[in-house]
């Protein structure tokens, strides 16, 4: 089965021109499982049933995996066997009728202004890290881009002049604009810090980590818990919270919203119109934190 996994990853990538995380996620959701049925002695997909699936999602369950885990899981599976059937190794598609657990939509964490700006202020030293930190903190909340883009950038896509950068994937790419703290603080760490980081070295990569090779989502994960936490955010923060901070500062603040899901990327402009709930919320909290007597 594991064999056939490794087929199917393949295809992802040279047939359907699946990015990098995806197979990734796809190859680890699949290995997980063959181990799984590998216990119940079943090693070849034509042996995997309906029953034997179910249990494996209820044993997730019982794991106490969340349902966003289950149900991604579960899409890899699906995934799989529908190409195994399209191929003509199984007769039928076992993953067919099961379905994926509800999945409780949890509001997206949105830090107020307040604390952003304690946020960005924390890397504030000399050395090329904390210069480099500023500045990747600085244009992640300028542009509201996801962390898997900004760990991708290129220098070639940064354009200093007229302060924008281009992100890209493998089917489209937008230009989007940054704001000139964000370019004092790009500029601090192009012109010394980031040869200091490369140590002589070359890359095409925009932001490098300190032994000069390409930025992590896992690096730059820890990055922002780091400040966070020395910013006393009580929130549990991540690189995407940035991002949620920005839309919703952006449409709070009058941006129009065709512009800002522009920004974001969003295909559907629904995705981008439930920030302004949020940002109404925040505003609310904001005016009762400055100027209620017992806040």
């Amino acid at each position: 089965m594991k064999a056939e996994i490794v087929k199917f990853i393949e295809y992802l990538e040279k047939e359907k021109g699946a990015s990098e995380n995806t197979r990734v996620s796809y190859r680890r959701d699949l290995m997980q499982m063959a181990a799984y049925l590998e216990t119940m002695g079943i090693t070849e997909v034509s042996k995997v049933t309906k029953t034997v699936l179910n249990s494996y999602v209820l044993h997730l369950e019982k794991e106490g995996k969340a349902s966003t885990t289950v149900s991604r899981t579960l899409a890899s599976m699906k995934a799989f066997f529908s190409y195994e059937f399209k191929q003509g190794m199984i007769k039928k598609d076992p993953s067919d009728a099961i379905r994926a657990p509800k999945i409780e939509k949890k509001a997206p964490t949105i830090l107020s202004i307040d604390e952003v700006n304690r946020l960005l202020a924390q890397p504030s030293g000399t050395s090329a890290k904390e210069v480099r930190d500023r500045a990747m903190l600085e244009l992640l909340y300028a542009t509201g881009i996801r962390v898997s883009e900004l760990i991708h950038l290129e220098t070639a896509d940064v354009n200093m002049a007229i302060g924008f950068i281009t992100c890209r994937d493998e089917h489209k790419e937008r230009t989007v604009p940054f704001g000139r703290v964000a370019k004092e603080a790009l500029s601090r760490y192009m012109e010394s810090a980031r040869t200091e980081l490369l140590k002589g070295n070359e890359s095409q990569w925009l932001f490098t980590n300190c032994n000069g090779g390409s930025m992590s989502r896992q690096g730059f994960w820890k990055i922002i818990k780091f400040y966070g936490n020395k910013a006393g955010i009580e929130e549990d923060i991540t690189p995407h919270t940035l991002r949620h901070s920005f839309a919703a500062h952006l449409i709070g603040n009058g941006a129009d919203m065709k512009a800002v899901q522009t920004m974001m990327g969003h295909s559907d402009l629904a995705t981008t119109q439930m920030y302004a709930a949020y940002a109404g919320t925040n505003a609310v909290r904001e005016a009762y934190q400055g100027a209620h007597p017992r806040r």
